[in-house]
């Protein structure tokens, strides 16, 4: 099993069911949980989405923005994550919360959005930071039918970098950009 960050350093979920519950978190390059303040924000935004909507969690990391969800009431959770030693330790926490509502494939999330043929009513698009795999999730999404017809996608970036093009149907509804993060909710809606 690969490092854990420190205790002071573990994931808290902020609300809901499983609130002030802290988590481990994997100490690996590049793993950034989205900090507590940014996931406040973006569950008051989508306070009354999450109650039984099905999500999922593309790029899932530390697995904050899922178990935030799945705290909140969604029905399910779906988590990809490609790295095996985060995986591993999503599955250990999900496990200690008894969380059934949420899955975890070891995964590459492009790969995934290529192949399956799920929707989701709220998707949480949170890649490693100068990647271009904000760009190909969002066409993904859209292209492959894994929206529900009126879908909540939540989109993360570093502040420095620039929304690319998102599908005409989207439209950005909220967005903020706090210290070294630029994030966004895009309402999508049903094309005629």
């Amino acid at each position: 099993m690969a490092k854990l960050i420190n205790n002071a350093g573990k994931l808290r979920i902020i609300g809901g069911h499983w609130r002030s519950r802290k988590l481990p978190v994997i100490d690996q390059q590049g793993l950034r949980p989205t900090p507590d303040r940014i996931r406040e924000t973006l569950f008051n935004w989508l306070q009354s989405q999450i109650p039984g909507a099905h999500c999922l969690d593309l790029f899932a990391g530390s697995g904050a923005l899922g178990f935030e969800a799945a705290s909140r009431g969604a029905a399910s959770v779906l988590m990809l994550e490609k790295q095996p030693d985060a995986c591993a330790v999503l599955k250990e926490n999900i496990r200690l919360l008894k969380a059934e509502s949420i899955q975890i494939e070891q995964q590459d999330a492009l790969s995934w959005l290529a192949k399956s043929s799920a929707s989701f009513d709220v998707v949480f698009v949170d890649p490693p930071y100068n990647s271009d795999f904000l760009a190909q999730s969002c066409v993904l999404l859209e292209q492959n039918n894994h929206l529900a017809d009126e879908a909540y996608i939540y989109l993360e970036l570093a502040s420095n970098q620039d929304l690319p093009d998102l599908p005409q149907n989207w439209q950005i509804i909220r967005g903020k950009k706090t210290g070294q993060v630029g994030y966004y909710l895009a309402l999508r809606e049903k094309q005629d």
